[in-house]
């Protein structure tokens, strides 16, 4: 029995996978149990930041496991302690709670929204305002926090405590403000809603309103955190700062690892008791955390990636079939003229290549370590297919 076979018999269907076994990786480049070679431009949906098996990476995450893999969080240790220092200063925040996951990460967030306003104002101020074509997670709570009709099915009842606003609707945003809301969720650039960044007005309107009502604003970077738009923080590039930050893919380098981080506003807010992870803040995942804060939190490394972000573009805009492009930094939607993402990905796969899609458009999520040579390639391929 083969591997996929022998995968399908056992695990449960809930991904439509594509007929590709993965081996081993090694820089950008992936390779299949039958040594045909890869170029990644999805990274494991943006986790594998600094590439397959970056050897800085790979000595430390090794050193560490080799030391001690897990303790409960009723202890400490000092990795934990010095990538939670390290994390807040990059971010400018005050405190963290690790989990394992961008659901999770926004799990923590609600909560602390919710519990902020409780402690302040008492109950009946609970209700969260995320927006429409958002995605937050799939565990009951971020699906119901998800701006997307399609995820709202099968699992009834989902959580309560949700309205939607449209993206960029500042009206609309106002007309949902009342008196039950305790917080906006926003990501700047919506990922899975096809790559789709907020106009700088409707951010800027996003925070003024909450000055105004004492209503906290949660960021969820899950995908665009952790240097992938070229600033650390994709709200870096719109210049506002949420109460409540949530990072996770790329945050370990394809470690399972989520962050939840606050200011001095909501630093307080969990207390003993009030949440918790049993493998949050993992030492082996903290481990592999520091070696990416160590380049993603660099201001050069940084600046590089902005730079490759639009070598990209400049790339795929001269590809006929491309009729636009969005995104920021090596976040990157391409809209087609004619053809089908979901065909296009496909066929990149048969020719060597692994890209992402979201609703219309392919979507590249490289590893921010990618090499011109490699974008170069890459767009090769792509452009190749793209003109059949």
């Amino acid at each position: 029995m083969g591997t996929i076979e022998k995968f399908n018999e056992h695990v449960m269907g809930t991904y439509g996978r594509y007929p590709l076994v993965m081996e081993s990786g090694s820089g950008e480049t992936a390779t299949d149990e039958n040594g045909k070679k890869y170029i990644d431009f999805g990274s494991g949906i943006g986790t594998n930041s600094l590439g397959y098996c970056n050897s800085e990476w790979a000595d430390a995450v090794c050193e560490q496991v080799r030391k001690i893999q897990h303790t409960s969080n009723y202890y400490y240790t000092k990795v934990q302690a010095d990538f939670a220092a390290k994390l807040t200063e990059v971010t400018g925040t005050e405190k963290v709670f690790f989990g394992n996951s961008g659901a999770e990460a926004n799990e923590c967030a609600i909560k602390i929204a919710r519990k902020y306003s409780f402690d302040k104002y008492g109950k009946g101020r609970q209700t969260i305002i995320t927006l429409v074509n958002s995605f937050h997670g799939r565990t009951i709570t971020t699906l119901s926090a998800t701006g997307q009709d399609v995820f709202h099915n099968y699992f009834f009842p989902f959580t309560e405590g949700f309205v939607f606003a449209e993206a960029n609707n500042i009206d609309d945003l106002r007309s949902k403000i009342d008196d039950s809301v305790c917080a906006v969720m926003f990501e700047y650039i919506q990922g899975e809603g096809g790559v789709n960044a907020l106009e700088q007005s409707f951010v800027d309107a996003i925070f003024e309103i909450a000055a105004e009502k004492d209503i906290l604003t949660i960021s969820d970077e899950v995908q665009t955190g952790v240097g992938r738009t070229g600033k650390f923080l994709a709200g870096d590039h719109f210049g506002h700062k949420a109460d409540i930050i949530t990072l996770a893919k790329g945050i370990a380098g394809g470690l399972p690892m989520g962050a939840c981080l606050t200011g001095g506003k909501c630093s307080g807010v969990l207390t003993s008791g009030t949440h918790g992870s049993t493998f949050g803040g993992n030492p082996v995942c903290c481990a592999g955390g520091l070696k990416v804060l160590d380049k993603a939190g660099d201001s050069d490394f940084l600046a590089e990636v902005a730079k490759k972000g639009a070598y990209f573009r400049e790339k795929l805009s001269e590809i006929p079939e491309v009729s636009g492009l969005s995104g920021i930094g090596l976040m990157i939607g391409i809209s087609l003229k004619t053809k089908k993402a979901a065909d296009m990905a496909k066929a990149a796969l048969e020719n060597g290549l692994l890209v992402l899609t979201a609703k219309d458009k392919i979507r590249l999520l490289p590893p921010l370590t990618i090499t011109y040579g490699e974008i170069d390639d890459g767009i090769k391929i792509l452009a190749d297919i793209l003109s059949k």
